[in-house]
């Protein structure tokens, strides 16, 4: 079996975990607080704090930016759930945009502007497979109606914007993740960072129940007690991830660089299987290629694919279904059939192929071979 994704672990991460077990703290200590500024500087910006995953980061990062009952926030549905679950957890209602289209899976900013309204507190942005969003009109629409930009980096780190920026650092508040299958992967845990010194004192306060001082300071002798200033949650990261965190970024520039080397060779290979489509093809920025997506050709039974897929021995998935489309989204919120008409037409057909800093040459090789054979096998809407 060709797996979707593998971790890059060795005895460097065995390391760092036996550092923290010989220390014996484990919770939000001097691991954590080196990952936190290690993270910062690779974003470029002043704050970065640990949390516990990536959606405790996002419902962080609406609360902060104030972001409330019967608020709406704007995001695409081509993304995993907790990009509008969180806004949900918020008291808001999450409002759906469409993607630019089949090359460009990446959130519309002409039909957010579309959907802004008196109500609108927030633009929630997602890089997706690790594509640069196209921020400089989103940026423009939140100046003119005072919206706050949240960025979910879930897909990065390593995401870069055609004028340089990171991603992460542009809108008031950036949301990454660090579960088993991200770039930099921990199991669980995430990361939020922002440039705001109002908002980044929020976020720490609400991180740990909005108290003033750490258990690390009193165990240090730096504070004696604590107060409570304002509700929060337990959203902390542990030690331990906070030490596989590092080794994982000391990887990260030889897991990206292969990253991309398997991304070109795929568009190449994927070139020769009549039908395919790989989307972002010429797009701007420098992508984390955190997944490979491609298009099926369109009417392809794509459940057949990945059930004849695996049965070859390659692994394969869905990133995402349509997220207004789910039950939930339609009974609480209105969402149905012909309501964002490019991001239907794309999950109908998306398809995630296996991309991980340790794959090799022969298992790309042997990926594409697979799929071209499924799909002469499974159906006749490659003919057509």
């Amino acid at each position: 079996m060709i797996p979707l994704f593998d971790l890059n672990y060795d005895e460097a991460e065995a390391a760092a975990v036996a550092r923290v077990l010989g220390r014996k703290w484990l919770t939000m200590g001097e691991e954590t607080q080196a990952f936190e500024r290690a993270f910062a500087d690779l974003i470029g910006v002043r704050h970065a704090f640990a949390v516990a995953n990536c959606t405790a980061g996002l419902h962080l990062a609406y609360v902060a930016a104030g972001v409330s009952e019967g608020d709406e926030v704007i995001c695409p549905a081509l993304t995993f759930v907790a990009t509008a679950n969180s806004a949900v957890y918020a008291g808001a209602r999450p409002v759906f945009a469409d993607i630019v289209g089949p090359n460009d899976l990446t959130i519309d900013p002409d039909d957010v502007a579309r959907r802004i309204t008196a109500k609108t507190k927030a633009i929630s942005v997602v890089h997706y497979a690790g594509y640069p969003v196209d921020l400089a009109p989103i940026e423009r629409l939140a100046a003119e109606h005072g919206l706050a930009i949240i960025e979910d980096v879930a897909h990065g780190p390593d995401i870069w914007l055609a004028d340089g920026r990171a991603a992460g650092s542009v809108g008031k508040v950036g949301c990454f993740s660090f579960f088993s299958n991200k770039n930099l992967a921990v199991g669980e845990g995430g990361m939020v960072t922002t440039d705001d010194d109002a908002v980044a004192e929020r976020l720490r306060l609400m991180r740990s129940h909005g108290m003033t001082t750490m258990t690390l300071d009193r165990h240090k002798g730096r504070a004696t007690s604590y107060d409570v200033v304002s509700p929060g949650f337990n959203y902390r990261m542990d030690e331990i991830r906070s030490a596989l965190g590092l080794a994982q970024l000391a990887k990260l520039p030889a897991m990206q660089a292969r990253r991309r080397e398997l991304s070109d060779r795929y568009r190449a290979a994927l070139a020769d299987v009549p039908g395919v489509a790989v989307p972002f093809a010429g797009h701007p920025g420098r992508s984390a290629h955190h997944i490979q997506p491609i298009l099926l050709p369109d009417g392809t039974d794509r459940e057949a694919v990945m059930v004849e897929l695996r049965r070859r021995g390659v692994q394969s998935s869905i990133h995402y279904p349509a997220l207004h489309l789910f039950s939930y989204y339609r009974t609480a919120f209105g969402g149905h059939d012909g309501q964002l008409p490019q991001t239907e037409a794309v999950t109908r057909r998306e398809l995630t192929l296996p991309l991980f800093p340790t794959m090799t040459d022969e298992q790309l090789e042997t990926v594409v071979a697979e799929l071209a054979a499924t799909l002469v096998a499974v159906g006749p809407a490659l003919a057509a």
